[in-house]
Formats: structure tokens, sequence, C-alpha cells
């Protein structure tokens, strides 16, 4: 299998094997995931051995909300690079595409591009300590793998075990920032509220995801409030969330506006483009600070993000990801009591994942990946949906879903799961990866 044979050597040349932690085999299902792709289109994958798989798994990390390589956005990317992808001078697709998104978020005055999430937040960061003069920060949910987020376990080794992943080591990060990032965790007021009466005054920013699992609006609120009596700026990480229940941040549905939010992944269908919009008050101060760079100010990005934008809002695409979504949750759960099987089903429809409740879940899962693989699915125990996911794949996956439930539940009962996987258990949390 050449793409298996491939990563083993990028282990030997590539530290961790890939450039995306979600991307690692291990995760999956070691030493047999297809790992590289040679064509992606609509939801087909085709690998380097030329199987085409439909992909019902994290696809790209949800990037692609339209499918892959979408006619559309990728035509717009075309004349954009056919007339130049840079020169001396601006393109207008960035003042086009900033004008497009505070339409969308009437509260936002101002915005400021990247080329990606975590640079994204990052510059978000920036804008809030450089707004307020204070430098500490309380967050709750996934920010990224930037210095300021990943402070938080200079001080306690495991404050990040809720929120990223459990047992990472910040090595690297200077341990001056020790004491300037605090995590709380989702619906926990009271521990917003421990960290602001300890460290209110020197607060310069609360930063959270509004809804990865199901979203609470009365915490939100609450969470706004206590942001504003501290001085501190209010942001949203919408980078997960944003374009999948409706046009822009989920936080317009729940009536709950920060101060600052962050976008990716979707915003572009999985051309490289992040966003930071807010109100004026506090987007000015960018000013005061120093951010430039190159590639920010690159054409097919913007251009991308606007034929995404302008797709998403003409096909109601939103509308399409929940009910796909919705329509896999409800085949999990059907298949699941099919084979007496526990699982816990979370996520907004858009971006569902259940869990095998047993010791062994990463066991089974990688049973459950070994097997859809081989009739034809990436696929593992998420799934992002897509405006290409249509009837006719959902149903031939859970089809195949109670294929494997079944054979799963009859395997536990003669306990020959373990002998049944063919080659190592996937592994989750931090780890290192060592190609000898």
């Amino acid at each position: 299998m050449k793409g298996p044979a491939l990563y083993k050597e990028a282990l030997r040349i590539i530290p961790g094997g890939t450039q995306l932690y979600s991307k690692r085999s291990e995760l999956y299902l070691p030493e047999f995931w297809p790992a590289y792709y040679s064509k992606a289109k609509g939801v087909e994958v085709i690998d380097l051995d030329e199987n085409k798989y439909i992909d019902m798994s994290v696809f790209a990390m949800g990037a692609c909300v339209l499918g892959y390589a979408d006619r559309d956005v990728d035509r717009a990317v075309i004349r954009a690079i056919n007339n130049g992808v840079t020169s001396t001078l601006n393109c207008p697709e960035e003042v086009e595409l900033a004008q497009l998104l505070c339409e969308l978020h009437s509260w936002a005055n101002m915005v400021r591009f990247s080329r990606s999430g975590g640079e994204a937040v990052s510059i978000a960061i920036r804008i809030a300590r450089a707004h307020t003069r204070k430098s500490k920060i309380a967050f709750c949910g996934y920010h990224g793998w930037c210095d300021w987020y990943l402070a938080a376990n200079l001080g306690n080794k495991r404050a990040l075990d809720g929120q990223l992943m459990p047992g990472l080591m910040p090595a690297g990060v200077p341990r001056s920032l020790k004491d300037t990032a605090f995590g709380f965790n989702y619906g926990r007021v009271d521990e917003l509220e421990t960290i602001i009466n300890k460290h209110g005054d020197e607060l310069a920013a609360v930063i959270l995801e509004p809804a990865r699992d199901e979203p609470d609006t009365d915490f939100l609120k609450e969470v706004k409030k206590m942001t504003s009596s501290a001085k501190a700026v209010l942001i949203f990480d919408e980078i997960t969330s944003g374009f999948r229940m409706n046009a822009g941040g989920i936080h317009l549905l729940l009536g709950v506006n920060p101060d600052v939010a962050v976008f990716a992944k979707a915003m572009a269908n999985g051309y490289p483009m992040g966003a930071v919009i807010g109100k004026k008050k506090v987007m000015q101060a960018a000013q005061s600070t120093f951010l430039s760079s190159t590639n920010w100010s690159e054409r097919t990005g913007f251009s991308a993000a606007i034929a995404t934008i302008d797709k998403f809002q003409d096909k109601d695409v939103a509308k399409h990801l929940i009910r796909v979504g919705g329509k896999i949750q409800q085949g999990w759960r059907k298949a699941a009591e099919k084979a007496d099987l526990k699982i816990k089903i979370s996520g907004i429809a858009p971006l569902s994942h259940f869990s095998f409740d047993y010791p062994e879940a990463l066991m089974l899962s990688t049973y459950f990946t070994q097997e859809m693989l081989k009739k034809g699915f990436l696929a593992w125990t998420q799934f992002k949906a897509s405006y290409a996911h249509k009837d006719r794949h959902i149903q031939k996956y859970i089809k195949a879903v109670n294929e494997v439930f079944n054979k799963l539940k009859k395997l536990m009962q003669k306990n020959q799961l373990k002998k049944n996987i063919e080659g190592p258990t996937a592994r989750t949390g931090f780890y290192r990866l060592v190609q000898n």
C-alpha cells in the first residue's frame, strides 16, 4: 500500500509525520490508514493506490463545507490566479470580503485577515491585549497551537487536558508566559468567576467557542456580562462553529454578540483563509501594534471565501448540513440499538460525533474504522457534513454502519475483538511519533 509506506517515510523526515495533528494516521487506523490522496471531488477521495472512498469522517477537518473541489469556488480561484495572485497593489477582493462579513454581522465594523485559524486567533488576542493594555487571558475550548494558549500548561500541566488534549507538554513556550492563560469549562460560570476574582485587573480577554456541542445561551450571556464588568474583550472563536448552522457565526442564532469573532475553515471551502471581525473601538487597536504578513494579502483566499459565502447563502447550505447531520445521528442511534451497543452521541448536527461507551472504546473505534474502510468509507467516530453529502451517500453509509456494529457486538460477546484488529490500536491524546 503506497499511502502507509509513504507515511512511514514521512515520519522519518517530517517531525510528527504531517503538518496537522488531526491527519496523523495513528488517530484512525495505525499502519493501514490510506494517509494520502491523489484526488478529491465532491465526497469522494482517491488514495495513492487508486482506491476510491466516500468520506464520511472529519471531511478535511470541516474545511470543505461545500464538498471537495467545488466547481463554483474553484472557478473563482482560477479566475483570481489568471489575473495574478499578488502584486505591489492590493486586490479589491480584500475589501469586498470585509464588507460581506460586516453585512452578515451587523454588530461588527472592522475586519483583519490571515491565512489560518490559529494565527487568526493569535491576531485577536494581540488586538485585545493592545486595546486593554492588559495581558492575561481566560479561555474555554480549543484555540490552536500558539504560545499564548499553550502557556496554560506552564502553571498546571493538566490545564489543557479538557480543552485541547491530555498530556501536552508546552516545550518551547517561554516560561515567562506562566500564569498568563487560564482555562475554564463550558457552562461553568463559577470557574470563570474564580479567574476574574483573582486576575480581573489584568484580564485582557475572555475567549471561547460559543458552541461545539449544544450551545448554552444563558451561559454565554453570563460570560458576556462578566467579561464586560472586568473591562475585558469578549472573543468568540467561530473557526469550527461558523458557517455550519447559518451564514456567519452561530452566535447570530443565539442572540449573543461578542466584541470580536474569529473565522477560518468552512469560510473558504478549504482554501487558506482566516478572519478577525470586531467592533471598531476594539479593532482600531490593531493600529497600535504590528500585524503584517505578505501572504495575508494574497488574492485566492479572498476570492474563495467570497464565492463560498455567496453559494452558502444562495443554496441555503446550512439547512442541508443540519438535515444531513441529523440523519447521521439518527442512523448511528438506530444502528446501535439494533446491535445492542452502548454509544453516546453529541455535537450540533453538522458536527456530529459518537463514542463507544465501553472501557475498550479505542479498540472499538479502531475496528469500526478498519471495517468501514474495507466497505469503501473513510469513517471514524466523527462526521462533518458537507453540501456534497447526498441521501444516497447517507443510506449506503448507514447500511455499512449497521453491518459493522453487528459484527462488533458479536466479537465483543465472544471476546475476540482484539485479535480481529489487523494492526495497532488507534491512539488518542498527545504523543511522540518516533521513526528509527
